[in-house]
């Protein structure tokens, strides 16, 4: 757990499975053996920063229910500094999303939500430039981001809409801008799914986790 929440987020997808420890399956443990052995092949991973350009920005994502047995969605967002993760988080959302579309928009709230504190942390430290712009939040699902512009919700469901002002007014405020980033970009993806070798190593490079030379 310290790994994941420290220094390692190319595994906080995986760790997040540990919810299963109290009843594993033989899946789970096959799971275990393998992101041991991905820790061993790349213990001497770390986290690295640039100097410049010392900007915070954020990824945002989610996939919506991809187990049949289960009813709710995982999402997942990393904020960089300098071309190296800052802060990041990979969890099962508290309540059921009906759409693609819908479990996005959870995920930008827990987003938004991060980076207005780190917003405010920013705006603590004596030596950081004042004031601090709204903090860029890339997203790969167009439909959310329309919907998070737009001024009114037409929907239905109360926990969207109470998302929905609160990602409104955090837009109104200049704490947040959202805009479209492709997939195969967005950093946030490997928090929430499990994805092939060459992508997590491609995508955990984005987020400054290097072999130390």
């Amino acid at each position: 757990m310290y790994i994941m929440n420290c220094t390692r987020p190319d595994i906080a997808y995986a760790v997040n499975q540990s919810r299963f420890t109290s009843n594993p399956s033989k899946n789970h443990w096959k799971g275990l053996i393998r992101v041991l052995r991905y820790l061993k092949y790349t213990s001497n991973y770390g986290l690295h920063y640039m100097r410049y350009p010392a900007v915070l920005e954020g990824y945002s994502d989610a996939n919506w229910i991809s187990d049949s047995k289960d009813t709710k969605s995982t999402s997942g967002y990393v904020f960089t500094i300098g071309g190296g993760a800052v802060s990041w988080k990979s969890s099962k959302q508290t309540c059921i999303a009906r759409s693609t579309m819908e479990s996005e928009f959870i995920a930008l709230d827990k987003a938004g939500e991060e980076a207005e504190w780190l917003r405010n942390f920013l705006e603590d430290i004596p030596c950081w430039t004042k004031p601090v712009p709204a903090i860029m939040i890339h997203c790969d699902s167009q439909s959310a981001i329309e919907r998070a512009q737009s001024g009114m919700y037409n929907g239905k469901s109360r926990h969207i809409r109470r998302r929905h002002n609160t990602i409104r007014q955090l837009i109104s405020s200049g704490i947040i801008s959202i805009d479209y980033i492709k997939s195969k970009e967005n950093l946030a993806d490997p928090l929430t799914k499990g994805l092939s070798r060459d992508q997590v190593y491609c995508l955990s490079r984005g987020m400054g986790l290097k072999p130390d030379n």
